[in-house]
């Protein structure tokens, strides 16, 4: 049986202060490049860096240096919304006083304050997922890593969302970015990488790949129907 790897000749880097949008069809291989970002998977060629640190050289900063949001939410039921924040919080050295600070905006930012003390085996699958990504944006790092952050969220959940990430962007925080909700991530990220099988097919500003697919002035939907369209045929 020949070991052959999935992913082939993905390259793309993020800057300081930028978002970009990683999108595909199911399967396309968005969440094996996920994996191997976080450390779950290893490269058998190539390498990953962030802040200029592999993982297999500096294992303590490389994870420290992002947060993750799955895109199912994964929680401890015997803890409360506020046990887990203090867990990140322990986790990743956060003084107590910028704790309280950032914990107090958060759960006003995404309407938590009356749930702060729940279980989080008593929340709908909304609350949980806000859960996550008040953990992701407590820690401030420098790489925020967002699969499918839309999904479970209420609308209002949604716009706090994207109203955080655009405050936390300007700071110099980067993105990446896994959605289908095409619409919305076309608003919000500065470039895109498309995947399909395993492959990129083109990355870019919006301008770029809608050259590359000849419809100039598309919308992102559009560009990435023709692009992944051509392939498959």
């Amino acid at each position: 049986m020949i070991n052959k790897p999935f992913l082939q000749n993905i390259s793309f880097s993020v800057q300081k202060g930028e978002m970009v949008g990683l999108i595909g069809l199911n399967g396309a291989g968005k969440s094996t490049t996920i994996k191997n970002i976080l450390g779950l998977l290893q490269p058998q060629q190539g390498k990953i860096e962030i802040m200029g640190v592999e993982l297999k050289n500096s294992p303590q900063a490389y994870r420290a240096s992002f947060a993750y949001v799955p895109e199912s939410p994964e929680l401890y039921e015997d803890l409360t919304i506020r046990e887990h924040l203090e867990l990140t919080a322990m986790a990743y050295g956060i003084e107590k006083s910028e704790f309280e600070v950032r914990t107090q905006r958060l759960l006003a930012l995404f309407h938590m304050e009356d749930k702060v003390n729940s279980f989080s085996a008593h929340l709908s699958k909304g609350m949980k997922q806000k859960v996550m990504i008040m953990n992701a944006f407590l820690v401030e790092p420098a790489l925020y890593i967002i699969d499918e952050p839309f999904l479970g969220l209420d609308p209002l959940g949604i716009r706090s969302l994207l109203d955080l990430m655009v405050q936390v962007k300007k700071t110099g925080a980067s993105f990446i970015i896994s959605s289908h909700i095409l619409s919305t991530i076309e608003k919000y990220c500065d470039r895109f990488v498309i995947l399909h099988q395993g492959c990129m097919v083109t990355q870019g500003t919006l301008k770029e790949i809608s050259t590359v697919a000849n419809l100039p002035g598309a919308s992102l939907d559009d560009v990435f129907c023709a692009l992944v369209g051509s392939e498959t045929k």
